[in-house]
């Protein structure tokens, strides 16, 4: 299993990697076997203790993998505690309703995972009878439940031999078998799904899965692999050939795109109003505080604020600025300013999409971080400061 060609990278060293369309050198037996023995070896000795490991109940591994999507183990854990303590079943999760379910999703972020999720376990009580389904054609059919979740439920909850190629199992195989194919195309996966199934045993399935994830979070990972210490480091190609750190080859991502955005903290009495966003794009038809977009021509913070609550027949007195802060999605980045108003008249006048809110009770609303963020902000903004109007 030798690389076959040769270029020079930018270090002036000399690279080993296979590039697009190079063929793979099949992997012996004697190989295989080794790789399975040495990672298994190892997950048994060094597997995390993780709630969803406790037992194979689909569900559980079905919120889980959900979960980790663009999400750290670490920081998944306490939600994913507090989520199975309100539904501890797909049927308790499926008779929820869907402020509930978000609620209990408060603070994840990507809310569009929970709605799906909980579209797709409605489906599953009503077409499967309750049971998440073992056949790969019918788990796939299911609302948000791409290849790599599929795998990962039909193996580790089945022990079904499916891949499972996740970013950590894409870097992993890229340096065992040294590719220099960005990982970022879907070429690029479907290739190294088709390796894994290579790859994993008929017993055990789950575990090896887990075994390849476990592997690229905690030793082949994205800088500084820990080779000395890797189970499989006899077997890797990329450690023969010293170009470990090369690899993955990944197609650098746009920067998030710059907006300047403006909340409004406005207040009744001790009533706040809250707003919920159009049901699709970004925070689809999440609860938060009114926001406009910030034009550069506007003259002071706010006014296009009041001018579009005007349009909603919503007069309103503009008072300070509360704050300002950045808020990073993952293809946007809001910088924004948090300013004060006072309603004027009786505010009973409201579209469908807002609702007058106690102050007190605001926070028992499903808010993304960036409006807890706000309402965190002007919570705690003393009376007085920065020459408040009221």
């Amino acid at each position: 299993m030798r690389p076959t060609n040769t270029t020079q990278n930018g270090t002036g060293r000399v690279s080993m990697a296979l590039k697009a369309g190079d063929s793979i050198p099949k992997p012996d037996g004697e190989w295989i076997g080794a790789i399975r023995r040495h990672l298994l070896d190892w997950y048994d000795q060094n597997r995390r203790d993780l709630p969803w490991r406790k037992n194979k109940d689909p569900y559980r591994i079905w919120v889980s993998e959900i979960m980790l999507q663009q999400t750290r183990v670490d920081t998944v854990i306490p939600y994913y505690e507090r989520f199975m303590a309100h539904f501890p079943t797909l049927k308790a999760l499926a008779q929820a309703d869907e402020e509930e379910v978000i609620k209990a999703w408060e603070g994840l972020g990507y809310y569009s995972r929970a709605r799906n999720l909980h579209s797709a376990v409605k489906e599953v009580v009503e077409h499967y009878g309750g049971e998440v389904p073992s056949d790969p054609d019918a788990i796939s059919r299911l609302k948000g439940v791409g290849p790599y979740t599929a795998g990962a439920i039909l193996s580790i909850a089945f022990d079904r031999p499916v891949p499972a190629v996740d970013g950590n199992v894409l870097r992993v195989l890229s340096r065992w078998f040294a590719l220099g194919e960005d990982i970022s195309k879907v070429s690029t996966r479907r290739r190294m799904e088709e390796l894994d199934r290579q790859l994993i045993p008929e017993e055990r399935a789950g575990d090896f899965n887990q075994a390849l994830m476990e592997l690229g979070a905690l030793v082949c990972t994205p800088q500084s692999p820990t080779c000395d210490t890797c189970p499989v480091r006899g077997e890797c190609r990329a450690r023969k050939e010293g170009i470990q750190e090369e690899l993955p080859v990944k197609k650098k991502g746009k920067p998030p795109v710059p907006a300047r955005v403006t909340f409004g903290w406005i207040r009744k009495g001790d009533r706040v109003l809250l707003h919920r966003r159009p049901s699709e794009g970004l925070l689809a038809g999440m609860w938060g505080l009114p926001t406009v977009d910030h034009p550069p021509e506007e003259s002071s913070p706010g006014e296009t604020l009041k001018q579009t609550l005007a349009d909603q027949g919503l007069t309103v007195e503009l008072g300070s600025i509360l704050g300002e802060m950045e808020h990073i999605f993952s293809h946007r980045r809001w910088y924004v300013t948090l300013v004060e108003a006072l309603c004027l008249g009786d505010g009973g006048s409201l579209p469908e999409d807002c609702r007058w809110v106690e102050e007190s009770e605001v926070t028992a609303y499903a808010l993304p971080n960036v409006y807890r963020k706000a309402v965190k902000i002007a919570s705690e903004t003393p009376e007085g400061i920065q020459g408040r109007l009221f």
